[in-house]
């Protein structure tokens, strides 16, 4: 920035002598600093003395245009470097927030939030670009004041008012526009991803023009808005370039009326042009770059709420030990809500799962099967009450030990778009695979066969998500996935409802198969899923209504025995 503003100045200074040189090389020999500075370098006549300042002007030109250069190089690469510094923490910030923050927002409005980032680089950028600008106008302003107070003056003053009132003028306006490209941005990702993500849906309903108006309603607003807001950043600059050509024409006027000697006139307004040319673009860059951080500022600010997300420390240890579990989980008068005021999704729950047991959670919709095992798992916390792991209570400073023994196939299982074995091992570099270990994960799961009778085994690519697999084969990899992990407790959330009976009778068959040191937590709603079971809990409106056997529910629950007979009939 210093050395920027230093070399301007000393191109800026060099333009005076090189036109007055370059004007009348006879009169300025006549100088007495002149002609000395021409007996030091052996200069004899007017054209050596016009070469050499030529060379020295020229030699300032390139100078200040290759630190000018440099800066720029050394700005971009800091605003990016930062650029990428905030967007990582803001990713990583968001995935490490508790779960029923993730439950509580749009996955859009963290997308959008995430791409953001791109703006503050940005407005970053400009902030560098700024300071550096206003640095290196005060010096071109600090010369010409040197050369020509009064020309200098009227030229500050005249550009600086004209900047001043469109400032004062479009503020209000930027800052609603920067509002609406915030708001609209994030309605524009949510309409691409729902149409993207029921794409099946849209292509058999026709839904098409449905999605595409959703999602030009928002990209419209906020291209006008970028588009105004790209247009006052760079509009003042025409209006400041017609400005300044008639201060110059009124500045050239004013001089040629003190004298008539020409060549005592050009070298000064020669100067103050050529300082006029390196002052503009830096008090456009000083306002361009307020406009675009003015008109950015509410994305900034959504990034800002990210960066500023709590980050749980004890979630620092990404491989904590696993938490030692060898006789029971305990929930003794757990009571949960989502919000403060809200209605109770479990009041008064207690129940006990031995180790290595068989567990099924049975129940009508919103019973609180599905929250019950959340609790379990450490990713919600009871509003009230306690749960236990060998008589020890959960903590958040336990959780992530806790979480370290458990693993979850839920019913949608998520497949990345890449091999077989680097989803069956999720979340492993692929450097670090355990080839032996996925295979043994493969065959409990039962997909072993499939993965090896296709033509790159364990390398076929599934696609996105998995569009190249049955349903069957994507839970049969879930439980795979599972069982790499090497965990104690497997969970499975309605992981088979959305198959057909055979398929999910061959999946259940995989997890009768498992070892017994496992302990194994089903949730379904088919009775079907769960009837192997050594226990089965039957809820209702956030509790536990009974318990037991298959068999033994079937005689003393009618609520268990109705589901039965549905199940049968159906």
């Amino acid at each position: 920035m210093f050395a920027a503003a230093i070399s301007e100045m000393i191109s800026l200074s060099a333009v005076f002598p090189f036109l007055s040189v370059l004007t009348s090389p006879d009169r300025v020999l006549k100088y007495p600093v002149a002609k000395d500075f021409a007996l030091r370098f052996g200069i004899v006549t007017p054209e050596q003395l016009v070469l050499v300042f030529t060379v020295i002007f020229a030699t300032a030109a390139f100078l200040a245009g290759s630190v000018r250069l440099l800066q720029l190089w050394v700005n971009t690469r800091f605003a990016f470097a930062v650029g990428h510094d905030l967007s990582a923490e803001v990713y990583r910030r968001t995935l490490y927030q508790p779960y029923h923050v993730h439950l509580a927002r749009n996955s859009s409005e963290v997308i959008s939030g995430v791409d953001k980032v791109t703006t503050a680089t940005e407005i970053l950028f400009q902030m560098l670009s700024m300071f550096s600008s206003l640095f290196v106008a005060s010096c071109l302003v600090f010369t010409m004041e040197i050369v020509d107070p009064f020309g200098a003056t009227l030229a500050f003053l005249g550009f600086g008012s004209i900047y001043g009132l469109i400032t004062w003028l479009i503020r209000g306006r930027l800052l609603h526009n920067s509002k609406r490209v915030a708001r609209e941005q994030v309605m524009r990702l949510k309409a691409m991803q729902e149409g993207l993500g029921g794409i099946r849906d849209i292509l058999l309903g026709g839904h098409q023009s449905k999605y595409c108006k959703l999602y030009g309603r928002a990209d419209l607003p906020m291209r006008t808005a970028q588009g105004n807001n790209r247009f006052f950043s760079m509009s003042p600059r025409y209006a400041i370039e017609a400005l300044g050509m008639v201060l110059i024409a009124f500045l050239a006027y004013g001089l040629a009326r003190k004298t008539n000697e020409m060549h005592t006139i050009l070298p000064t307004l020669g100067g103050l042009v050529f300082g006029a040319q390196r002052l503009l673009p830096a008090l456009q860059q000083i306002y361009g770059g307020w406009a675009n951080i003015t008109g950015n500022k509410a994305s900034l600010i959504d990034v800002l709420m990210l960066l500023d997300q709590p980050f749980p420390e004890e979630l620092l240890l990404s491989h904590p030990l696993p938490l030692n579990f060898r006789r029971e989980i305990r929930f003794e008068s757990v009571d949960f809500h989502y919000r403060h005021d809200g209605p109770w999704v479990l009041k008064d729950l207690d129940l006990v799962i031995p180790y290595g047991a068989r567990v099924g959670f049975v129940g009508g919709t919103g019973s609180g099967k599905s929250t019950t095992l959340d609790l379990l798992m450490g990713l919600l916390q009871p509003t009230t009450g306690n749960i236990l792991v060998d008589g020890t209570p959960l903590t958040t400073s336990t959780h992530r030990s806790w979480q370290r023994i458990i693993s979850h196939v839920p019913q949608s299982i998520y497949l990345a778009d890449t091999t077989l074995a680097e989803n069956i091992a999720f979340g492993e570099n692929p450097e670090n695979i355990d080839m032996d270990r996925v295979k043994l994960a493969a065959r409990h799961a039962q997909i072993k066969d499939f993965i090896e009778n296709t033509p790159d085994g364990y390398e076929t690519m599934v696609g996105e998500r998995g569009v190249r697999l049955s349903g069957g084969q994507r839970q049969r990899i879930g439980i795979a996935r599972a069982l790499y992990g090497q965990a104690k407790i497997l969970v499975f959330d309605e992981a088979t409802s959305a198959l057909d009976n055979m398929t999910e009778r061959m999946v259940m068959d995989a997890i009768k198969d498992l070892d017994s040191d496992l302990t194994i937590l089903i949730v379904a709603h088919r009775l079907s899923t769960v009837c192997r079971c050594q226990i089965i809990f039957e809820m209702d409106k956030g509790r536990v209504v009974s318990q037991g056997t298959y068999e033994q529910l079937l005689k003393s629950s009618a609520s268990f025995k109705e589901m039965a007979e549905i199940g049968n009939n159906n």
